[in-house]
């Protein structure tokens, strides 16, 4: 999207503040995340091998940065876009039992991304994934989880409040839940970006069910790799997918926001599908794949939550950039200084 610049706006804490704010929240969303979902906090990497299936695609065409390791004869290696595969792995490396599971802060360079108030070439988030009983894999499970993440929200919005009166608390008590296909029906001469503008607005906090799956209209509500969130299996609503994404209505940039994209993983079948509909199964070569359709590795649900996104919505920021340092157009440093956005 284009740069959005909010009539009048001010920050609502000094740079010096801002920095003091989003330590304080940091610490506070990851250590009640930590207790409610059950996970403990581990160690995980910047870079991977290439050609080893781990890395996430994201939405299958992004390109990762990559170098070569002149120590390993030349090996190429990649950043991470996220870690949605690798910490499946760590599950069953670490004998994670159903119920518990982990979590990471995750850095990672997204070069293909446009740069605007919400995106930026640096991302950092917690990647979360916790093993799952054969028993949990359906929508009411999911649902109850992105409640319990829900209600993190929640808090972490009244102890901003608690330091920062000025920052009054505005989220709805409860998470509106849709399917995408439900979405489609009462918004269907409108883009998907628009529907789910429309129904954010409305709602203010929105987990939006089936992302990568095909609508009846042919088309998907958003693209998603095929190897890690099931986004095939018919739940029992009677539609396609177990994952989604947890959106808020942005206040200063009047916009439905994505906080988190989350979901149910894959199981051998979910897996098998999603590679024969998306024309990818040459990815079966790969060993997490395998391991995955030979049911090596266990069940589980995972996701990432924007840690600069939760910061820039919280203390109620009109760009990523004022809350995390990375590269920026000169014109568009130029333009937000103009405008009282000044970018790290």
């Amino acid at each position: 999207m284009p740069l959005f610049v909010p009539d009048n706006y001010k920050p609502t804490l000094v740079p010096e503040m801002t920095e003091q704010a989003i330590k304080l929240l940091k610490d506070f969303f990851q250590t009640r995340f930590a207790e409610k979902l059950n996970l403990r906090r581990i160690t995980t990497p910047l870079f991977v091998l290439s050609d080893t299936g781990i890395n996430d695609d994201l939405n299958g065409i992004e390109q990762p940065v990559s170098f070569a390791i002149e120590g390993m004869n030349g090996q190429k290696a990649e950043i991470v876009h996220s870690l949605a595969k690798w910490k499946r792995t760590k599950l069953k490396e670490y004998d994670i039992h159903a119920g518990w599971g982990l979590y990471t802060d995750m850095n990672a360079i997204r070069a293909a991304e446009e740069l605007d108030n919400i995106h930026s070439l640096y991302v950092d988030q917690w990647d979360w994934e916790r093993t799952i009983c054969k028993e949990d894999r359906n929508l009411a499970f999911l649902k109850n989880i992105v409640k319990d993440i829900y209600s993190i929200l929640k808090e972490t919005e009244l102890e901003i409040y608690k330091h920062y009166h000025h920052i009054t608390p505005f989220l709805p008590e409860e998470i509106t839940f849709i399917h995408s296909e439900e979405l489609l029906k009462m918004y269907p001469d409108l883009s998907p970006k628009e529907r789910e503008q429309k129904i954010v607005e409305k709602y203010k906090a929105v987990f939006i069910i089936g992302i990568g799956s095909t609508l009846s209209n042919g088309e998907k509500h958003d693209g998603r790799a095929p190897d890690y969130d099931d986004w095939i299996t018919i739940n029992e609503e009677g539609y396609a997918g177990l994952n989604g994404d947890i959106m808020l209505w942005n206040p200063i940039l009047k916009l439905a926001f994505e906080i988190s994209s989350m979901g149910i993983r894959v199981d051998s079948e979910a897996l098998k599908k999603q590679l024969e509909a998306t024309d990818n199964m040459d990815r079966m070569k790969y060993e997490f794949h395998k391991n995955v359709y030979e049911e090596k590795l266990p069940l589980c649900i995972g996701g990432g939550i924007g840690q600069s996104r939760l910061c820039m919505f919280f203390l109620r920021n009109a760009h990523i950039g004022e809350v995390h340092a990375s590269i920026w157009p000169a014109d568009m440093i130029k333009e937000c200084a103009e405008n009282n956005i000044y970018l790290k």
